[in-house]
């Protein structure tokens, strides 16, 4: 027996349940709920193009920069010598210690000197005590010449004498002034001020005339010179690249040079280039540059090796992209994203030049106002369209900062006009 409400027809099919006609349109219903879901789900979503960081390509000055190797040499070096022979008797300086031009370094035993002062200021007083009597025999008979009591022979004869007697003194006094300049060089001076080396002779030691041992060595330090080396090549390719306004000429006397010390500290006093030597090396193809250092607290010595960063030139409307921006193809070659007006991305080849900080150099490919992808390669294919951030930095922060010294050696090379002879 079926029950049904009081409202709800019930229809029977023969063989079948017999159900409500409410239950049976809501089973519809559901269905097709369950297919709109369906057609849905299968449907695909549209996604938003992937974010890019780019930098927008403008002209900016780059400094060229080179990382040479070279040598700390001193301004001036002098060795003390003694002028005179005899025994040393006193060492009056300390080693490695600071002296100025003139300070007594050694003493030599005096005694012999003062000896051969003393006769020679005898001799002297010996010679002008003749000539004062050859003075006098001259003026008398003068006084006899006229008046005829003596014959013009015998004046001649007093005249000679009195110059013979007034060269003798002359001699004299050479012999004494000699005598005495050998007793001053008994006081070995500093012949330029600098810092001292090790004492190489010792109280006691005879110095034998002729020798020519050395006593002690100063070095002035302060300033220094570095010498420094480039291949004539590039010497070449910077005055022609000056000569055609391809780079820029820096200030005369500019402070344009940086050393990088052996542990990789930055020294922290700027140089300035002297002059390039006007000769080659024939076994290397090179040219020596001096450039000249302050060195206030003794921190460069002689002999030391140092790298020398070098600003030749300045590129004053050079473009520049940052390094992870190249890309390579499979024969090497340089290329870039870039996005296009429609923020589309394509690659680009280029030709790069050195890399200068943390950019690479572009010599041709990029024109100003371009935009270059720096990161999200991984996201992006030829054609596709993306949202560009523009990460470029600020104009007072454009300009690019000497690169790493380990990576300098593909740095172009540049150097002033003024400064190449």
């Amino acid at each position: 027996m079926i029950v049904t409400s009081r409202h709800e027809p019930v229809r029977r099919v023969r063989g079948l349940p017999t159900y409500p006609a409410s239950l049976l349109a809501g089973a519809v219903l559901v269905a097709l709920s369950a297919c709109n879901q369906k057609q849905q789900a299968a449907a695909p979503v549209p996604q938003p193009p992937p974010e890019v960081s780019i930098v927008t390509v403008a002209p900016q000055p780059i400094p060229y920069v080179r990382d040479l190797p070279g040598r700390v040499a001193p301004v001036r070096v002098a060795e003390v010598r003694s002028r005179v022979s005899g025994l040393v008797v006193k060492r009056l300086f300390e080693q490695g210690s600071q002296v100025k031009e003139g300070d007594i370094l050694y003493k030599i035993d005096p005694a012999p000197y003062e000896v051969e002062l003393a006769s020679a200021e005898a001799a002297l007083a010996r010679q002008e005590a003749a000539l004062t009597l050859t003075i006098q025999q001259a003026e008398r008979l003068e006084t006899l010449l006229t008046k005829q009591t003596a014959s013009q022979a015998q004046y001649d004869s007093a005249f000679a004498a009195r110059k013979q007697a007034e060269a003798e003194v002359a001699g004299a006094k050479a012999t004494r002034d000699r005598a005495r300049l050998n007793l001053s060089w008994t006081d070995v001076r500093a012949p330029i001020s600098g810092r001292i080396g090790r004492a190489l002779l010792t109280e006691g030691t005879l110095i034998e005339k002729g020798t020519t041992g050395v006593l002690a060595t100063i070095q002035q330090l302060d300033p220094i010179y570095v010498d420094i080396t480039q291949s004539v090549g590039e010497l070449n390719k910077l005055r022609r690249d000056l000569a055609s306004g391809e780079l820029s000429r820096l200030e005369h006397d500019a402070a344009n040079v940086h050393l990088i010390m052996d542990d990789g500290a930055l020294y922290p006093l700027a140089g300035r280039l002297l002059f390039s030597d006007v000769t080659a090396d024939p076994s290397t193809g090179q040219v020596t540059l001096r450039v000249q250092f302050p060195n206030p607290h003794d921190e460069l010595f002689p002999g030391m090796y140092v790298r020398a960063r070098i600003k030749q030139g300045i590129d004053s409307d050079a473009i520049a992209v940052p390094q992870q921006a190249i890309q390579r193809t499979n024969d090497g070659k340089a290329e870039v994203w870039v996005v296009k007006v429609d923020d589309k991305v394509m690659l680009q080849p280029v030709e790069v030049g050195p890399v200068v900080g943390q950019n690479w150099l572009i010599r041709d490919g990029l024109k100003p106002g371009e935009r270059v992808v720096t990161a999200g390669f991984q996201k992006i294919t030829a054609g596709m369209q993306v949202k560009p951030v523009d990460v470029s930095p600020p104009a007072d922060q454009a300009e690019l900062k000497p690169r790493d010294a380990d990576e300098a050696d593909v740095a172009a090379p540049a150097q002033p006009a003024s400064q190449v002879r």
